[in-house]
């Protein structure tokens, strides 16, 4: 037992190598390549609400993900016009980046007009506080319009 505690005081791999109180500190390795970030930067940036997901609209390949494509449905949001999907299944290099460039870990993630939103579960949130409707009203996505026809 003794020479445990010895081993765990002095071995160098045993002892994290990154301060975590420090501001900077990030729990994300870095490996986004710089064409991967260019082409995600361009992406984000030039569409109303980018959705990185498994599977597609159409054929969500998860619960999370069929989840935040109804709950843009139920808000009136035009998956034709106004969503770009990718499906992180058929790109590794994508699924990977994706996590790293929102510093989120998990799938799917939303983008509206540029800026990161969240997950499903924040988009859940969101929805049911009304703070959801009020970011795609403010943004142009839908109209107060589309809603009452809803109704």
């Amino acid at each position: 037992m003794s020479f445990l505690r010895a081993a765990t005081r002095t071995s160098a791999f045993l002892r994290p190598t990154v301060n975590l109180q420090s501001p900077s500190a990030s729990l994300f390795a870095r490996w986004i390549s710089t064409e991967m970030k260019a082409r995600l930067d361009k992406d984000i940036k030039s569409n109303d609400i980018v959705l990185f997901m498994k599977g597609t609209p159409d054929a969500p390949m998860c619960g999370f993900s069929r989840a935040t494509v109804q709950i843009m449905q139920v808000q009136g949001v035009d998956f034709d016009t106004k969503v770009n999907a990718f499906n992180v299944l058929e790109d590794a290099e994508l699924r990977e980046s994706i996590k790293e460039y929102s510093e989120w870990p998990t799938i799917p993630q939303v983008y509206v007009k540029g800026e990161f939103v969240g997950g499903c579960d924040i988009l859940l949130n969101m929805h049911q506080s009304g703070d959801l409707e009020d970011l795609l009203v403010k943004n142009e996505i839908i109209t107060l319009e589309d809603e009452e026809e809803k109704k």
